[in-house]
């Protein structure tokens, strides 16, 4: 069977503070996490990170996510400019679209 490589989500933007600035960001839930690991894990990045193109609204961009040791879910960061364009805030529910790019 081929490994699922689209995934439409829901989360909530989070704000995860920094030093220099605030980093917006959305978990990826637990279950899905845990598919991606599993499936494109041992083809990680650096970071453990996984290569994504998401999509919000009509705003498409690859990134990459990366594992929360805490959380156990994978964190997608949000870009400023996607968060402007789609008129995203911190506590609200985003949808999504996540492409594992490998």
């Amino acid at each position: 069977m081929p490994k699922r490589k689209d995934f439409k989500l829901k989360g909530k933007a989070f704000l995860w503070p920094g030093e220099q600035g605030n980093w917006h960001f959305v978990g990826v839930d637990k279950k899905t996490s845990a598919d991606i690991k599993e499936n494109f894990g041992k083809n990680a990045k650096g970071f453990r990170s996984i290569p994504v193109t998401v999509t919000i609204g009509k705003t498409s961009w690859d990134t990459s996510i990366f594992p929360d040791s805490k959380s156990g879910q994978y964190l997608l960061p949000l870009k400023a400019k996607v968060r402007k364009t789609e008129d995203i805030y911190a506590d609200e529910m985003v949808l999504y679209q996540l492409k594992i790019r490998m």
